[in-house]
Protein backbone atom coordinates (compact mmCIF):
# COMPACT_ATOMS: atom_id res chain seq x y z
CA UNK A 1 0.00 0.00 0.00
CA UNK A 2 1.44 3.51 -1.14
CA UNK A 3 0.61 5.96 1.86
CA UNK A 4 1.48 9.67 2.11
CA UNK A 5 1.93 10.74 5.72
CA UNK A 6 2.04 14.29 7.18
CA UNK A 7 3.45 15.20 10.48
CA UNK A 8 6.48 12.51 9.66
CA UNK A 9 8.78 14.37 11.70
CA UNK A 10 6.50 14.48 15.33
CA UNK A 11 5.83 11.54 17.90
CA UNK A 12 3.47 9.59 15.82
CA UNK A 13 5.02 10.07 12.27
CA UNK A 14 8.16 8.70 13.52
CA UNK A 15 6.44 5.72 14.96
CA UNK A 16 4.83 5.28 11.80
CA UNK A 17 7.96 5.43 10.08
CA UNK A 18 9.19 3.00 12.61
CA UNK A 19 6.26 0.60 12.27
CA UNK A 20 4.70 0.71 8.37
CA UNK A 21 7.69 -1.44 7.11
CA UNK A 22 5.63 -3.38 5.10
CA UNK A 23 4.10 -0.19 3.25
CA UNK A 24 5.54 2.21 0.89
CA UNK A 25 5.31 5.70 2.99
CA UNK A 26 6.10 8.82 1.37
CA UNK A 27 7.19 11.22 4.31
CA UNK A 28 5.81 15.23 4.40
CA UNK A 29 6.24 17.77 7.13
CA UNK A 30 5.39 21.50 7.09
CA UNK A 31 8.80 22.49 4.80
CA UNK A 32 7.65 19.64 2.72
CA UNK A 33 4.42 20.20 1.82
CA UNK A 34 2.03 23.17 3.57
CA UNK A 35 -1.19 21.04 4.31
CA UNK A 36 -2.79 24.66 4.34
CA UNK A 37 -2.44 24.92 1.32
CA UNK A 38 -5.36 23.02 -1.10
CA UNK A 39 -3.39 23.74 -4.31
CA UNK A 40 -0.28 22.25 -2.95
CA UNK A 41 -2.37 19.61 -1.48
CA UNK A 42 -4.39 18.81 -4.28
CA UNK A 43 -1.35 18.68 -6.83
CA UNK A 44 1.00 16.48 -4.67
CA UNK A 45 -1.85 14.31 -3.68
CA UNK A 46 -3.00 14.04 -7.89
CA UNK A 47 0.28 13.80 -8.97
CA UNK A 48 1.64 10.90 -6.84
CA UNK A 49 -1.59 8.64 -6.40
CA UNK A 50 -1.22 7.13 -3.01
CA UNK A 51 -3.73 4.41 -1.71
CA UNK A 52 -4.48 6.18 1.56
CA UNK A 53 -3.56 9.50 3.55
CA UNK A 54 -2.50 9.33 7.06
CA UNK A 55 -2.67 13.02 8.87
CA UNK A 56 -0.18 13.42 11.57
CA UNK A 57 0.42 16.82 11.39
CA UNK A 58 -1.44 18.66 14.29
CA UNK A 59 -0.59 22.31 15.97
CA UNK A 60 -0.38 20.44 19.86
CA UNK A 61 0.41 24.05 21.30
CA UNK A 62 -2.38 23.49 23.59
CA UNK A 63 -1.36 26.96 25.93
CA UNK A 64 -0.31 28.89 22.64
CA UNK A 65 -3.37 28.38 20.47
CA UNK A 66 -5.54 30.54 23.42
CA UNK A 67 -3.05 33.04 21.89
CA UNK A 68 -3.18 32.21 18.09
CA UNK A 69 -6.31 30.46 17.65
CA UNK A 70 -5.64 31.42 13.68
CA UNK A 71 -2.43 29.72 13.52
CA UNK A 72 -4.36 26.37 15.54
CA UNK A 73 -7.48 26.61 13.12
CA UNK A 74 -5.23 26.69 10.09
CA UNK A 75 -3.12 23.35 10.65
CA UNK A 76 -5.93 21.62 12.78
CA UNK A 77 -9.03 22.26 10.46
CA UNK A 78 -7.73 24.14 7.46
CA UNK A 79 -5.38 21.30 6.71
CA UNK A 80 -7.47 18.45 7.50
CA UNK A 81 -10.17 19.87 5.29
CA UNK A 82 -8.01 19.99 2.36
CA UNK A 83 -6.66 16.77 2.54
CA UNK A 84 -9.96 15.25 3.12
CA UNK A 85 -11.23 17.19 0.13
CA UNK A 86 -8.12 16.02 -2.08
CA UNK A 87 -8.26 12.26 -0.93
CA UNK A 88 -11.98 12.14 -1.60
CA UNK A 89 -11.49 13.49 -5.79
CA UNK A 90 -8.44 10.70 -5.57
CA UNK A 91 -10.76 8.09 -4.41
CA UNK A 92 -9.08 6.90 -1.61
CA UNK A 93 -9.25 6.93 2.69
CA UNK A 94 -7.85 9.72 5.04
CA UNK A 95 -6.60 8.29 8.38
CA UNK A 96 -6.99 11.76 10.84
CA UNK A 97 -5.79 12.13 14.14
CA UNK A 98 -7.51 13.42 16.82
CA UNK A 99 -7.27 14.07 20.38
CA UNK A 100 -9.28 13.64 23.92
CA UNK A 101 -9.77 17.48 24.23
CA UNK A 102 -12.39 17.06 22.12
CA UNK A 103 -14.59 16.64 25.53
CA UNK A 104 -14.82 18.81 28.28
CA UNK A 105 -14.27 16.00 30.93
CA UNK A 106 -16.97 16.74 33.09
CA UNK A 107 -18.97 13.69 32.84
CA UNK A 108 -16.90 11.78 34.98
CA UNK A 109 -16.57 8.29 32.98
CA UNK A 110 -14.99 7.20 30.20
CA UNK A 111 -15.70 8.34 26.95
CA UNK A 112 -17.07 6.18 23.81
CA UNK A 113 -17.26 7.35 20.40
CA UNK A 114 -20.72 7.89 20.84
CA UNK A 115 -20.37 10.72 23.19
CA UNK A 116 -20.83 13.93 22.06
CA UNK A 117 -18.13 16.27 21.99
CA UNK A 118 -17.87 19.66 23.80
CA UNK A 119 -14.40 20.94 23.85
CA UNK A 120 -13.32 23.52 26.75
CA UNK A 121 -10.23 25.47 24.56
CA UNK A 122 -9.20 26.80 20.93
CA UNK A 123 -7.28 23.96 20.47
CA UNK A 124 -10.20 21.23 21.56
CA UNK A 125 -11.94 23.09 19.38
CA UNK A 126 -10.05 23.58 16.39
CA UNK A 127 -9.37 19.62 16.59
CA UNK A 128 -12.47 19.02 16.91
CA UNK A 129 -13.70 21.07 13.53
CA UNK A 130 -11.05 19.60 11.93
CA UNK A 131 -12.88 16.00 12.38
CA UNK A 132 -15.79 17.47 10.75
CA UNK A 133 -14.28 18.60 7.68
CA UNK A 134 -12.90 15.08 7.03
CA UNK A 135 -16.53 13.40 8.27
CA UNK A 136 -18.17 15.21 5.57
CA UNK A 137 -15.67 15.80 2.41
CA UNK A 138 -14.31 12.79 2.55
CA UNK A 139 -16.66 9.35 3.51
CA UNK A 140 -13.67 7.23 3.32
CA UNK A 141 -12.69 8.40 7.08
CA UNK A 142 -10.78 6.79 10.08
CA UNK A 143 -10.67 9.85 12.58
CA UNK A 144 -8.80 8.04 15.51
CA UNK A 145 -8.72 10.11 18.94
CA UNK A 146 -6.12 9.55 21.34
CA UNK A 147 -5.04 10.49 24.17
CA UNK A 148 -1.68 12.15 26.55
CA UNK A 149 0.58 10.61 23.58
CA UNK A 150 4.40 10.63 24.04
CA UNK A 151 7.85 8.73 22.68
CA UNK A 152 11.58 9.42 23.21
CA UNK A 153 10.64 12.06 19.73
CA UNK A 154 10.13 15.86 20.81
CA UNK A 155 8.57 17.32 23.63
CA UNK A 156 6.40 15.35 26.08
CA UNK A 157 5.03 15.01 29.64
CA UNK A 158 7.29 11.98 30.78
CA UNK A 159 10.18 13.73 29.24
CA UNK A 160 9.69 16.80 30.71
CA UNK A 161 9.83 14.81 34.52
CA UNK A 162 12.99 12.97 33.63
CA UNK A 163 14.20 16.77 32.94
CA UNK A 164 12.55 18.10 35.94
CA UNK A 165 14.44 15.20 38.45
CA UNK A 166 17.35 16.42 37.49
CA UNK A 167 17.07 19.46 39.10
CA UNK A 168 14.68 18.98 42.28
CA UNK A 169 14.07 17.02 44.73
CA UNK A 170 10.56 17.19 44.99
CA UNK A 171 8.68 17.21 42.36
CA UNK A 172 5.15 18.52 41.92
CA UNK A 173 2.37 17.10 39.91
CA UNK A 174 -0.76 17.19 38.95
CA UNK A 175 -3.55 14.58 39.98
CA UNK A 176 -6.99 15.28 39.24
CA UNK A 177 -6.56 15.03 35.55
CA UNK A 178 -6.92 11.43 34.46
CA UNK A 179 -6.69 10.51 31.21
CA UNK A 180 -5.26 7.50 28.72
CA UNK A 181 -1.10 7.68 28.73
CA UNK A 182 -0.68 6.73 25.00
CA UNK A 183 2.76 5.25 23.65
CA UNK A 184 2.83 6.59 20.09
CA UNK A 185 4.77 3.46 18.54
CA UNK A 186 1.37 1.37 20.32
CA UNK A 187 -0.72 3.98 18.64
CA UNK A 188 1.37 3.49 14.79
CA UNK A 189 0.82 -0.36 15.37
CA UNK A 190 -2.86 0.23 15.91
CA UNK A 191 -2.95 2.91 13.04
CA UNK A 192 -1.54 -0.33 10.88
CA UNK A 193 -3.67 -2.94 12.21
CA UNK A 194 -6.76 -0.47 11.41
CA UNK A 195 -5.67 0.11 7.70
CA UNK A 196 -5.11 -3.27 6.52
CA UNK A 197 -8.52 -4.33 8.83
CA UNK A 198 -11.04 -2.80 6.37
CA UNK A 199 -12.72 -1.74 9.38
CA UNK A 200 -15.91 0.13 8.92
CA UNK A 201 -14.63 4.09 8.25
CA UNK A 202 -16.07 6.18 11.00
CA UNK A 203 -14.81 7.24 14.42
CA UNK A 204 -11.95 4.78 16.43
CA UNK A 205 -10.78 5.74 19.89
CA UNK A 206 -7.46 4.16 20.44
CA UNK A 207 -5.53 5.50 23.15
CA UNK A 208 -3.57 3.12 25.78
CA UNK A 209 -5.54 0.45 28.40
CA UNK A 210 -6.39 1.71 31.16
CA UNK A 211 -6.37 5.38 33.18
CA UNK A 212 -4.09 7.44 34.87
CA UNK A 213 -3.77 10.74 36.74
CA UNK A 214 -0.61 13.11 35.58
CA UNK A 215 0.83 12.07 39.46
CA UNK A 216 0.43 8.51 38.89
CA UNK A 217 1.96 8.53 35.35
CA UNK A 218 5.21 10.35 36.88
CA UNK A 219 5.45 8.35 40.09
CA UNK A 220 5.55 4.92 37.92
CA UNK A 221 8.55 6.51 35.42
CA UNK A 222 10.06 7.31 38.44
CA UNK A 223 10.43 3.92 39.95
CA UNK A 224 10.68 1.80 36.25
CA UNK A 225 13.79 4.37 36.02
CA UNK A 226 15.04 4.65 39.81
CA UNK A 227 14.39 7.97 40.26
CA UNK A 228 14.43 9.13 43.48
CA UNK A 229 13.00 12.90 43.44
CA UNK A 230 9.76 12.78 45.86
CA UNK A 231 6.36 13.27 43.59
CA UNK A 232 4.00 15.39 45.50
CA UNK A 233 0.29 15.36 44.36
CA UNK A 234 -1.33 18.60 43.39
CA UNK A 235 -4.31 20.26 41.93
CA UNK A 236 -5.15 21.87 39.24
CA UNK A 237 -5.51 25.15 40.43
CA UNK A 238 -2.33 25.48 42.16
CA UNK A 239 -0.89 24.77 38.06
CA UNK A 240 -3.34 27.58 35.94
CA UNK A 241 -2.71 27.32 32.50
CA UNK A 242 -4.02 29.45 29.48
CA UNK A 243 -5.86 26.52 28.36
CA UNK A 244 -8.42 24.26 30.44
CA UNK A 245 -7.72 20.72 30.86
CA UNK A 246 -10.13 18.15 30.95
CA UNK A 247 -10.52 16.55 33.95
CA UNK A 248 -11.40 13.13 33.27
CA UNK A 249 -10.95 11.95 29.52
CA UNK A 250 -10.17 8.86 29.81
CA UNK A 251 -11.20 6.97 26.26
CA UNK A 252 -12.71 3.85 24.98
CA UNK A 253 -13.50 2.03 22.10
CA UNK A 254 -17.15 0.14 21.07
CA UNK A 255 -16.30 0.04 18.02
CA UNK A 256 -15.38 -3.67 15.93
CA UNK A 257 -13.53 -5.28 15.57
CA UNK A 258 -11.91 -3.67 18.52
CA UNK A 259 -8.34 -2.56 18.13
CA UNK A 260 -6.96 -3.04 22.14
CA UNK A 261 -3.62 -0.66 22.44
CA UNK A 262 -1.44 -2.17 25.40
CA UNK A 263 -2.10 -1.23 28.66
CA UNK A 264 -0.55 2.26 29.80
CA UNK A 265 2.05 0.52 31.97
CA UNK A 266 3.65 -1.61 29.71
CA UNK A 267 4.00 1.91 26.88
CA UNK A 268 5.49 3.70 29.73
CA UNK A 269 7.64 0.31 30.55
CA UNK A 270 8.69 0.58 26.82
CA UNK A 271 9.37 4.33 26.87
CA UNK A 272 11.42 4.04 29.81
CA UNK A 273 13.68 1.44 27.97
CA UNK A 274 14.14 3.41 25.02
CA UNK A 275 15.06 6.44 26.97
CA UNK A 276 17.63 4.07 28.69
CA UNK A 277 19.38 3.33 25.80
CA UNK A 278 19.54 7.07 24.01
CA UNK A 279 20.73 8.39 27.18
CA UNK A 280 23.68 5.43 28.72
CA UNK A 281 24.29 3.73 24.65
CA UNK A 282 26.53 0.90 25.09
Amino acid sequence: MKILLTGCRGQLGTAVKNSFTEHELTCTDFDTLDITSREAVLHFISKNRFDAVLNAAAYTQVDKAEEDPEKAFAVNCMGPENLAYATREAGIPIVHISTDYVFDGLMGRSYSEDDIPNPASVYGRSKLEGEKLVARLNPQHYIVRTSWLYSTVGQNFPKTMIALSKTRDEVRVVNDQSGSPTFAPHLARGLKDLLNSASAYGIRHMAGSGQSTWFELTEELYKILGINARVVPVSTSEFPRPAKRPPYSVLTSFQTPRINLPPWREGLFEFAHEWQMIAQPS
